[in-house]
C-alpha cells in the first residue's frame, strides 16, 4: 500500500519509520527538509512540495496528516483541496477539535474528497512501534486503510469507533482523563515526599509498578525519570497544558468544556485542568512544585513536551 503522509515531527516522523518498516510505500513532505531527508533514508519518498506529493500518488490518493492542530491543518486542507481528485482520502491524525473535524469533513465532502480523524495515543515511543489508533469515518473508508491501520498500531490497538469526528472525541476525552492520572500520580509523589518517612521514592514507585492496582505506563515512565534524577531537578514546575502548538487550549480543557454543554460534573479533571493552569503560580522548590515536576516527567517520557530547564 502507498499513502502519503504530511507531517514530520517527533510522532510523524516515527509513525514513518515504522510504516516503512511494516511494508507500507509512504511518501513524505515535512515544511522544513530535514526531517524529509530522515526519513527518505529510511526509504521513504520525498517530495518537495505537496504539489509534488500529490502528483507521486496514484488515484485514489490516501494522504494522512499528522501536523499540528487548529490553523495548520485547514491550511494544508485548503492547499490540498484543489490538488486532489473524488475519492481521494484525506486523514487527520493530529489531536484537532472534533468540531473542526465535522466542518472539514463537510468542506471537502463537496469535492468528492473522504475525510477519516484517527486519534493517536502512545507517545513517541508508540508512534515508532505500535500506536493506539481511535478512528472516526465510514465503514467503507475504514476497510480501505485497515493495513494502514494495522501497520501503524499495536496489535489489535486500532478500531472504527463511530462515524467521522468520533475519533477525535474520543482522543479527547482520553487526554482529559490522562490528565486526572497523571495530577493523581504527580499528588500522591508528593504527599510521599513531604511525610516523616524519607522514602526513596525511586524504590516505592517501582514497588507501585509491579502487580499493584496502580501499575502503568505512567508510573512506569514516573519512576523512569525518577531513577535518572530522584529530586526532578532539571524538570520545570510549569506544566503546559496548551494544544496546537501551545497557541490554543488543550485536550483537557476541550473535554471540560464538552462535559459542561452535556450536563456532567468533571470534577478530577477541571481540577487537574486546573493545576497546569497555574502551575506557574508554584515555587519550583515547593511540594506542589514536586507535585507539579512529577506530571511534567511525565510528559517529557511520553511526548518530549519542552518540560525540561535548559543548562
Amino acid at each position: 500500500m502507498k499513502i502519503g503522509f504530511i507531517g514530520l515531527g517527533r510522532m510523524g516522523s516515527n509513525m514513518v519509520l515504522n510504516l516503512l518498516e511494516k511494508g507500507v510505500e509512504v511518501v513524505a513532505w515535512n515544511r522544513s527538509p530535514e526531517p524529509v531527508e530522515e526519513v527518505v533514508k529510511a526509504g521513504a519518498m520525498g517530495a518537495k512540495s505537496i504539489d509534488d506529493l500529490v502528483s507521486k500518488l496514484e488515484q485514489p490518493r490516501i494522504i494522512w496528516l499528522m501536523v499540528t492542530a487548529g490553523e495548520v491543518v485547514d491550511e494544508v486542507l485548503n492547499q490540498l483541496i484543489d490538488k486532489l481528485s473524488p475519492n481521494d482520502l484525506v486523514i487527520d491524525g493530529g489531536n484537532s477539535f472534533y468540531k473542526d473535524t465535522l466542518r472539514r469533513a463537510e468542506m471537502l465532502s463537496k469535492k468528492g474528497i473522504h475525510f477519516m480523524d484517527v486519534g493517536t495515543s502512545g507517545g513517541i515511543e508508540g508512534a515508532r512501534h505500535g500506536a493506539c489508533l481511535m478512528v472516526g469515518g465510514s465503514r467503507e473508508d475504514y476497510e480501505r486503510i485497515l493495513p494502514v491501520l494495522k501497520a501503524a498500531a499495536a496489535p489489535d490497538a486500532y478500531g472504527l469507533v463511530g462515524k467521522v469526528g468520533a475519533g477525535h472525541f474520543a482522543k479527547t476525552i482520553h487526554n482529559g482523563i490522562e490528565y486526572g492520572m497523571m495530577e493523581a500520580i504527580g499528588e500522591g509523589a508528593a504527599i510521599l515526599k513531604a511525610s516523616p518517612f524519607n522514602y526513596d521514592l525511586r524504590e516505592v514507585f517501582r514497588i507501585y509498578n509491579t502487580g499493584s492496582i496502580i501499575e502503568s505506563r505512567l508510573v512506569g515512565w514516573t519512576l523512569a525519570e525518577l531513577k535518572a534524577d530522584h529530586e526532578l531537578s532539571n524538570i520545570s514546575s510549569v506544566i503546559g497544558s496548551a494544544g496546537g502548538g501551545g497557541k490554543t487550549k488543550g485536550e483537557g480543557h476541550w473535554t471540560v468544556e464538552l462535559a459542561k454543554e452535556m450536563g456532567i460534573d468533571v470534577p478530577v479533571i477541571e481540577a487537574s485542568v486546573k493545576v497546569r493552569d497555574e502551575s506557574e503560580k508554584d515555587r519550583e522548590d515547593s511540594a506542589n512544585g514536586f507535585r507539579n515536576k512529577v506530571v511534567a516527567a511525565m510528559r517529557w517520557q511520553f511526548g518530549q513536551h519542552p518540560v525540561k530547564k535548559q543548562k
